[in-house]
């Protein structure tokens, strides 16, 4: 009997020793819409490294790159609930969620990368961050730069409106970028991120738009022929937790998300510089055409801003929002 008992008072110990060691202990699950290889990966390896040596090694980060969690839209579903740690997407993901972040993907508010870089930075950012919280349960805590969003397509050059009509391009499920193509002339085809590189393959679409550094990571040579460097969104991946996740961590642990967010933030930033060039080179070595708009642009953005601001002032805080920010950017 002494036996047992001894032996059952040491399993209990056992047992205690792994509960509380558990409870110093925490692995946390990232999602991340693309593959390896571009700036969401950049920023979630920086992230993850930064995190790790602030809030030490007893905390780490499992990352799940090319929508292996599900969709973009559905990792912030499962944020919000409070299942899913951490997700780095495509802001206009997050705009169902909260409309006022659509700002960010008007077609040309934003007209470079320091123009993106002033705007998440600035009051502008935190006011939007505070919005995320508020409307769909999620804080943004970092931010990947990725560049302009360059239209590719494999069946000719474009370079005026003209040329665009008859092809089938693929857009995210997102308001204000389906009525930029409507303004265009064109009536483009929503469709999900992972289902993206099959319609392309499968010519169900004829082409697509994103940045240089997603059409190089995603492999989209393999299946287009020609990019247009139009400039209508310049696309920004928020970093975002789960604010019920956030808001149940140590004091210390907030801060290293915090302080790793903001330095992986600024390494995006300068991976975008360093990396841009070289990439759009590679593509044309893999066989890629790259043509410029006629006229720069011109007729695009009249188009675009002339028909789709308007629309959606409302959605994204008010014209005076809009002007606001304008002004912030001097202009």
């Amino acid at each position: 009997m002494k036996k047992t008992g001894l032996i059952s008072a040491l399993m209990a110990a056992a047992a205690l020793m792994l509960i509380t060691t558990a409870g110093h202990a925490k692995t946390f699950k990232m999602a991340i819409g693309d593959a390896q290889g571009g700036t969401q990966w950049a920023l979630a390896q920086e992230f993850t490294k930064l995190f790790t040596e602030k809030a030490g090694s007893k905390y780490k980060i499992s990352l799940f790159p090319n929508g292996q969690l599900g969709s973009e839209q559905d990792t912030i579903n499962d944020a919000s609930m409070g299942t899913l740690d951490f997700s780095l997407l495509a802001v206009n993901n997050i705009t169902p969620f909260s409309p006022t972040v659509g700002v960010l993907t008007m077609p040309y508010v934003i007209q470079s990368l320091d123009d993106a870089v002033k705007l998440t930075h600035g009051a502008v950012g935190k006011e939007l961050v505070e919005n995320t919280i508020r409307d769909a349960g999620v804080r943004i805590v970092g931010w990947a730069y990725s560049g302009f969003r360059v239209l590719t397509n494999s069946k000719r050059p474009v370079e005026t409106l003209e040329d665009l009509k008859g092809l089938v391009i693929r857009v995210p499920k997102n308001e204000i970028m389906i009525a930029t193509y409507q303004a265009w002339g064109i009536n483009p085809s929503p469709m999900a991120w992972s289902e993206t590189f099959t319609a392309l393959q499968q010519k169900v679409v004829d082409g697509q738009d994103n940045p240089f550094i997603t059409v190089s990571a995603m492999k989209f040579y393999e299946v287009q022929k020609y990019i247009t460097t139009i400039r209508y969104i310049f696309s920004l991946e928020p970093l975002i937790i789960s604010e019920s996740v956030f808001q149940s961590q140590k004091p210390e642990i907030k801060k290293a998300i915090l302080d790793a967010g903001m330095e992986a933030t600024l390494h995006s930033e300068q991976y975008l510089r360093n990396t841009e060039d070289s990439i759009k080179k590679d593509l044309v070595a893999k066989g890629m055409v790259i043509s410029a708009p006629a006229d720069g642009e011109k007729e695009w953005i009249e188009k675009a801003t002339s028909a789709v601001w308007p629309k959606y002032y409302d959605k994204v805080g008010g014209k005076a929002k809009v002007d606001e920010i304008l002004k912030v950017l001097g202009r």
